[in-house]
């Protein structure tokens, strides 16, 4: 990124910081590192998420090129969601995410206590 694209609307670093932002969509992909998996085990894997949450991550994730849906045939029908080799490109910076709040988690959560604690500024 240079320093002329100053994160335009259309700025595509805005885009990767879209991504990134949305909690499940890093949880998500993360779980799906080791391959595919059916909506259930990502629920089991995952924990805290709701069926709706996660059917809606996985749509996203799809949407932008990160996620690929097979259907099975059969009865009853099942679905499995895999990383695509674009959605395994963010595996490395999710890590790194992760291990920077992993270092840092304690300090950030010192910090929100401290500023629970402080009165409100008029």
């Amino acid at each position: 990124m240079t320093d002329d694209q100053a994160f335009l609307a259309d700025c595509r670093a805005r885009l990767a910081f879209d991504l990134l932002a949305n909690t499940w969509n890093c949880v998500v992909l993360w779980a799906l590192r080791d391959g595919p998996a059916r909506p259930g085990a990502l629920r089991v894997r995952i924990g805290g998420i709701s069926q709706k949450v996660l059917t809606e991550t996985l749509r996203r994730l799809e949407c932008n090129g990160l996620v690929a849906r097979r259907a099975y045939g059969g009865s009853p029908p099942r679905v499995e969601y895999g990383l695509t080799g674009l959605g395994r490109t963010l595996l490395a910076p999710v890590d790194a995410l992760g291990a920077w709040a992993f270092a840092h988690g304690d300090e950030v959560t010192a910090a929100q206590e401290r500023s629970a604690r402080t009165p409100p500024r008029p």
